[in-house]
């Protein structure tokens, strides 16, 4: 007869059964497993010692790239903009890139005639109304606001009297003392920023931008930074717009998209690295010296890294 005992004993001898098998089965593949496991670890740590190696070696191939740039500079640029009068414009969050185009157009033996930093503050859609209300109060005795756009776009008709302000014009440039005021009156509520010493009479501008906005009214600030490239190169202007061809609504695929401003405004899409400032320097050569207009860099629409020959 069957009894509780009996019961008692056979769930012994089967969890007894079990813990032998689990030591039999640990002790014989614990050998080979544990082998197994440590090979594959060290093949791991293995190939991330020469994964990190390659990046260690791709970050220093970078940096000699740019050493290389910034050292061959003096041979492709010096003297080739001796005389010429260049303006830079720097759209927001472009100070470092900026630095670098203005040492290599210095290099080329360009005059800086102005470097202005744009604030997020004349993008933004809020501040159209305010634009065309200080515009209207901005007329100098060089620098006459009769003319200028007025379709209610603040800052087309802000770009365009920053356009007078900084570029030649006919019969005279302005006085460095229209200019100033011009200037000031745009720094003061916090549209710009200027260096002193601004003056106008400059052939071209090169416009540096730098990654779109990316907040609720990145499109329109997309849309304005347009506009404003439109404005500065309305002929018979000059315009080089150096960007780094990031993010949707970048300012250099916006120029390569639009059949009317590719013809008219040469880009580099490479301004963040020290290359593309060179670069920059060279397209600004080109465009000055032989009148040409191309689209350079690595980027969508680019039709070659570097203008063909420089002269």
């Amino acid at each position: 007869m069957i009894n509780f005992r009996y019961h008692v004993v056979s769930l012994t001898a089967v969890f007894l059964a079990l813990a032998i098998g689990l030591v039999v089965g640990t002790a014989a593949l614990n050998g080979p497993v544990s082998e197994n496991l440590r090979n594959n670890l060290e093949a791991l740590n293995k190939d991330n010692n020469v994964r990190r190696e390659q990046v260690n070696q791709l970050n220093e191939a970078v940096n000699r790239n740019q050493e290389f740039a910034t050292q061959i500079a003096p041979g492709l640029l010096s003297g080739k903009l001796t005389g010429r009068k260049v303006a830079v414009v720097a759209l927001p969050g472009t100070e470092e890139h900026t630095a670098g185009v203005v040492k290599m157009l210095t290099v080329a033996g360009a005059t800086v005639t102005a470097r202005v930093r744009m604030e997020d503050k004349f993008f933004d859609p809020g501040t159209v109304n305010d634009l065309l209300f200080l515009v209207d109060q901005l007329s100098q005795p060089s620098i006459s606001v009769t003319g200028l756009p007025r379709n209610s776009d603040g800052v087309e008709t802000a770009s365009a009297l920053l356009a007078l302000a900084l570029l030649q014009s006919t019969p005279s440039s302005p006085t460095a003392e229209d200019v100033t005021a011009v200037l000031s009156a745009f720094t003061q509520p916090g549209y710009l920023t200027a260096e002193e010493g601004a003056t106008g009479g400059a052939e071209a501008i090169v416009l540096v931008a730098g990654v779109p906005a990316t907040d609720k009214d990145a499109d329109k600030k997309s849309r304005y930074a347009l506009t404003m490239a439109d404005v500065f190169s309305k002929a018979p202007r000059m315009l080089v717009v150096a960007g780094d061809n990031a993010g949707d609504g970048n300012l250099v695929a916006g120029i390569r998209n639009d059949p009317a401003l590719v013809t008219r405004i040469s880009t580099v899409d490479s301004v963040n690295t020290a290359q593309g400032q060179v670069i920059t320097a060279l397209v600004t050569i080109e465009r000055l010296v032989q009148n040409k207009v191309g689209q350079y860099g690595l980027g969508a629409g680019a039709t070659s890294i570097v203008p063909s020959a420089a002269p």
